[in-house]
């Protein structure tokens, strides 16, 4: 039986729904907090219990002591970060203990630490993990982050040291670009993080990008979930994950689960995690950042599993032991992630908001929809463009293509623009049936795509007519069969 009763959820959207039903599967009583223009939020209705920020859209769910005070006054036991916000928030995770409230995650030292990319770097590589050479103190010098770039040799890749989902990141090619780059590094790492300390490593050109998932528990006991491909991306960002990667090796496969196994086990590490690394056309692999929370695309690790990941780490944070061995879990088939963002791509995918006049989900066999989206709901301008996952599941991977294709051509959002035809194109791009691609995969397709969104509603209400008429031609002739000999439109 659980030993926490009631979670409070720190989030919003997909991820908080998502909560809410491993909670209801646990038994466990659910708090959606929401801010004022999250009132219509599905999952606000579908918690147990829902609460009212009343202030600012964002900083509703950036007021971690006010989210302390909600959770006290409401009798919960937990809270569940979700992701984004203050999901890798040390100071959140530290003051839920001070209160006496389980954080549903790792360690504030352990969030504090990889929320730090320097010193991640330097203390992963202190336990053997394999890193990208670069500095091991941020700078915010143009000069010095010069002259370092020279002696690692172009081309270098800068960071924001305490930021990230590709926000103050550039790639300098040569040496004349390094200023202006390093400018607009800096400038967008203060905008959205407070903070112009950069790092700058060895860019590793077109690499694969391919993520462990780990779980571990307070009992030094820690087992991988498999790897997922998350190397298709736009500026930085994800857009499709996959899992298991269809390229990877069996021999790099298991280098890069024993890497990140280890490494974990002997940082110490608790709750869920994901271990990223790059990996060369050499199979050589770099340890690059660990994210200290559920991440986005733990559906398809899930879906390959069976394992539910959100329920797994309540029970961790309960003080649960693994349930289960490495010998005991296994993966089967391959799954693939869309995230779906409300942007236009025939705009250069400036985001779009606005109401949903009409909606039409995929589904079938093998075919998860994770999404708080409704018809008539009206996606509000303050958060992040992201208003859905699209998974799917085959036990190949052409069958998962195969489904990946049908399931995107049945899916409609209209009243809005999504990124839904870009991922129509990539799935009829042959070098993605084929499993080829790496991180510049869509630097090098884009272009090439068709983005043109179809006319979904038009398309219908022609169908529809054209039933329409033939009802009425089948009724006027007193026939069972309509002119013509078929009921095709």
């Amino acid at each position: 039986m659980s030993k926490i009763k009631k979670v409070l959820i720190a989030n919003r959207g997909e991820i908080a729904l998502r909560i809410i039903r491993a909670c209801r599967e646990l038994n466990i009583k659910s708090l959606a907090i929401f801010s004022e223009v999250d009132i219509a939020g599905i999952w606000v209705r579908k918690a147990d219990e829902a609460y009212p920020i009343v202030g600012n859209p964002v900083e509703a769910y950036l007021n971690y002591k006010k989210i302390i005070d909600i959770a006290k006054r409401n009798k919960c036991d937990a809270i569940h970060p979700g992701y984004g916000f203050l999901s890798e928030n040390a100071d959140f995770a530290a003051a839920c203990s001070e209160a006496g409230i389980i954080f549903i995650g790792p360690k504030a030292e352990h969030i504090e630490l990889f929320g730090d990319k320097m010193a991640s770097k330097v203390a992963m590589k202190k336990v053997g993990v394999p890193v990208l050479e670069g500095i091991n103190e941020p700078i915010s010098d143009i000069a010095e982050g010069e002259r370092i770039s020279k002696e690692i040799g172009f081309p270098v890749i800068i960071k924001a040291a305490f930021g990230g989902g590709g926000r103050g990141m550039r790639i300098v090619y040569k040496e004349q670009d390094f200023k202006e780059l390093f400018e607009s590094a800096t400038n967008e790492s203060m905008k959205y993080f407070g903070r112009d300390e950069m790092f700058i490593e060895k860019f590793v050109q077109n690499p694969r990008h391919i993520e462990v998932q780990i779980v571990a528990d307070k009992y030094s006991n820690v087992v991988h979930l498999g790897e997922r491909d998350c190397s298709i991306q736009r500026r930085h960002q994800k857009v499709i994950e996959i899992a298991p990667s269809p390229r990877l090796n069996h021999e790099t496969r298991e280098k890069i689960y024993k890497i990140a196994v280890e490494g974990v086990k002997k940082i110490g590490y608790e709750s869920v995690g994901t271990v990223e690394f790059l990996v060369d056309e050499d199979d050589n692999i770099y340890f690059i950042e660990m994210n200290t929370r559920v991440q986005v695309e733990h559906p398809v690790t899930e879906v390959i599993s069976g394992i539910d990941i959100i329920q797994r780490m309540i029970e961790i944070a309960e003080g649960d032991k693994l349930k289960y061995t490495q010998d005991e879990i296994s993966f089967k088939g391959f799954a693939v992630e869309f995230r779906i963002n409300a942007e236009d791509p025939k705009l250069n995918f400036m985001p779009r908001v606005g109401k949903i006049t009409n909606y039409m989900a995929p589904g079938g066999p093998g075919v998860r929809l994770d999404t708080s989206l409704y018809s008539g709901y009206d996606i509000p301008s303050n958060y992040d463009s992201m208003v859905g996952k699209l998974i799917v599941y085959s036990l190949t991977w052409e069958g998962t293509v195969k489904k990946a294709k049908r399931a995107l051509d049945e899916f409609f959002i209209d009243g809005i623009a999504t990124n839904i035809p870009l991922h129509r194109a990539i799935v009829c791009d042959s070098d993605f049936q084929e499993g080829k691609f790496n991180t510049g995969y869509l630097d090098e397709k884009l272009e090439k795509f068709n983005l043109d969104a179809i006319d979904f509603m038009q398309e219908e209400e022609q169908k529809l007519q054209k039933l329409q008429d033939m009802l009425q031609d089948i009724k006027s002739n007193n026939q069972f069969i309509p002119k013509g000999g078929e009921f095709l439109y």
